[in-house]
């Protein structure tokens, strides 16, 4: 029976040994240099510490014994500084790299192995002993040194289990088949309990079994999940893993709450499931708009190769937040568009009444029986160019983008408009009671131009309607519109109809909408006159 049970141990860490080895030929086929260098040591130190412990139990003598025995100490040992390594690297944490830190292992590791060499002088380390039970092998009587070394090596081992653990909880991915592995590397810390305190398991470390399994599980069985979570960092970026024919292999949980649809996609071609997503992979840089009820946001696709030594076997898609930066460029461009367009205004527009004026005033020197009549054309042109310059200005205020807003009453503020604008024999029918969120002084301007826009082409007795709609509002009235091919135009720098209109009326309604984040079209009133609509208006009501 006893030769059965020595031969129970023997094979199990002969195959220990075995498997830590053979786990090493799948070590090129992880990408990151530090968790392969980090693995190569764990497994050798731990192959060796596992071929020591059949050494320590097949030696036919004492003296065999006890070599094989001090090399397994000194392998364990060892394999706590390696797996330290491992662990620092695998959790993108720098401690490994750090001189200070591997001076101190250094010293430490060597000032232990050589109390454990020179045992057999002070007899503190353990003593031993040929004991039969449960078969005939070498019984070690552990002392003080030993339990110090132990307690330091338990504690240093579970820093090492704290780093993993803090990584799977953090990463966002299913983690769950590696932790597991994770796990069953620290369950042989039973079997050491167990050793000491029972006769039915030999007091020796069994570590090695543990590192086997996990060798053999994330190298072997789930090789791609354990680079995947190394390969993805722990912050709050979506992460996509594609294999090379961008099919879906994985995702973090930060990319399925932006993106639902990835949920129970795996295997799936990413253009089936997401063509946004997908037309990331087809440029450098290229910006996803990712829109929700509340906000806007901006990420640019990253796509980065995932191989296994020179091999190309997946894809990992990156999405990385820059709203901000992305706000602030179309920002900018939107003020260089601007500056331009103002640029030919000012070239352009205020050109010809400066030209008129400058004309006509060379007319009156000239004949002076028709002066008051040319002085009058001069005094018209600078007319024109002061409401030119009053709606350039006016124009650059309004395109300001809006960083506050406030409930506002609608009514109060179309009535009040209604009241400061020359409106003549106009009528005016409000339907408009409630309240939005908007700058009050822009939305009384908005009104008071589209007043004066219906007062000025539609006439003096024009009637002008006020009304709401599901997400917004509208102003009418009843004259004679314009072409539907205009449509699109009025809102344009300088367009008008009138012969000495600005044309930017419109264009600074424009303004404030767009500065609020609403869309503004313009459609046929029921009336046959022009109906302007003003959508995507956040109602105060909505907040309550």
């Amino acid at each position: 029976m006893s030769s059965i049970l020595l031969s129970g141990y023997v094979a199990v860490f002969g195959v220990s040994a075995v498997a830590c080895f053979v786990s090493l030929s799948q070590l090129p086929r992880i990408q990151n240099t530090d968790v392969r260098v980090g693995l190569f040591s764990l497994l050798t130190i731990c192959g060796v510490w596992a071929a020591a412990h059949v050494g320590y139990l097949i030696m036919p003598s004492a003296m065999g014994k006890l070599v094989f025995y001090v090399a397994g100490l000194i392998a364990g040992i060892a394999a706590v500084g390696a797996w330290l390594y491992f662990c620092s690297a695998y959790t993108d944490r720098r401690y490994h790299r750090q001189r200070s830190f591997r001076f101190l292992a250094v010293i430490v590791f060597t000032g232990i192995v050589l109390l454990k060499l020179t045992n057999p002088v002070h007899s503190l380390y353990f003593t031993t002993e040929i004991v039969s039970t449960p078969f005939s092998h070498l019984a070690v009587d552990h002392g003080l040194l030993h339990w110090s070394v132990m307690a330091l090596a338990y504690a240093l081992s579970f820093v090492g289990f704290f780093m993993l653990f803090e990584r799977f909880v953090t990463v966002g991915f299913d983690t769950t088949p590696v932790a597991i592995l994770v796990g069953i590397t620290a369950l042989p810390v039973v079997l050491d309990i167990l050793g000491n305190s029972s006769p039915a398991l030999v007091d020796m470390t069994y570590e090695p079994i543990g590192v086997a399994v996990f060798a053999v599980g994330v190298l072997f069985v789930y090789r791609d999940r354990f680079q995947r979570l190394n390969l993805s960092d722990a912050s709050d970026r979506p992460v996509i893993f594609l294999d090379e024919e961008y099919h879906i292999r994985d995702y973090n949980r930060r990319a399925q709450e932006l993106f639902p649809v990835l949920e129970n996609s795996i295997d799936n071609p990413l253009s089936d499931v997401s063509s946004q997503l997908a037309d990331g992979l087809r440029s450098e840089q290229h910006i996803i708009e990712y829109v929700t009820d509340t906000e806007t946001r901006y990420y640019i696709a990253s796509v980065a190769p995932f191989t296994a030594g020179e091999t190309v076997i997946g894809h990992i898609f990156t999405l990385t937040d820059v709203t901000e930066a992305e706000q602030y460029r179309r920002e900018l461009e939107r003020k260089t568009t601007k500056l331009e367009q103002f640029a030919s205004v000012v070239s352009h527009d205020l050109r010809n009444p400066l030209s008129v004026a400058q004309g006509y005033a060379e007319l009156a020197q000239e004949e002076s029986e028709n002066a008051e009549e040319y002085l009058a054309e001069v005094r018209r042109a600078h007319t024109q160019m002061d409401e030119l310059i009053s709606d350039l200005l006016t124009l650059a205020r309004e395109g300001q983008s809006i960083e506050e807003t406030h409930p506002t009453d609608v009514s109060d503020v179309v009535l009040r408009c209604w009241e400061g604008v020359d409106t003549a024999n106009a009528e005016l029918v409000v339907d408009a009671e409630t309240t939005i969120m908007a700058d009050p002084d822009r939305l009384a301007q908005l009104f008071e131009n589209l007043f004066r826009n219906a007062v000025e082409h539609a006439g003096s007795d024009v009637t002008v309607t006020v009304g709401i709609l599901s997400d917004g509002f509208y102003v009418s009235d009843d004259g004679n519109g314009i072409a539907e091919s205009d449509h699109e135009d009025v809102f344009e720098y300088g367009y008008s109809t009138m012969e000495d209109g600005t044309g930017f009326g419109l264009s600074i309604v424009k303004e404030i909408v767009d500065g609020h984040g609403w869309e503004i079209t313009l459609t046929e009133s029921v009336e046959g006159g022009l109906r302007f609509e003003v959508t995507d208006v956040e109602f105060a009501e909505e907040l309550d």
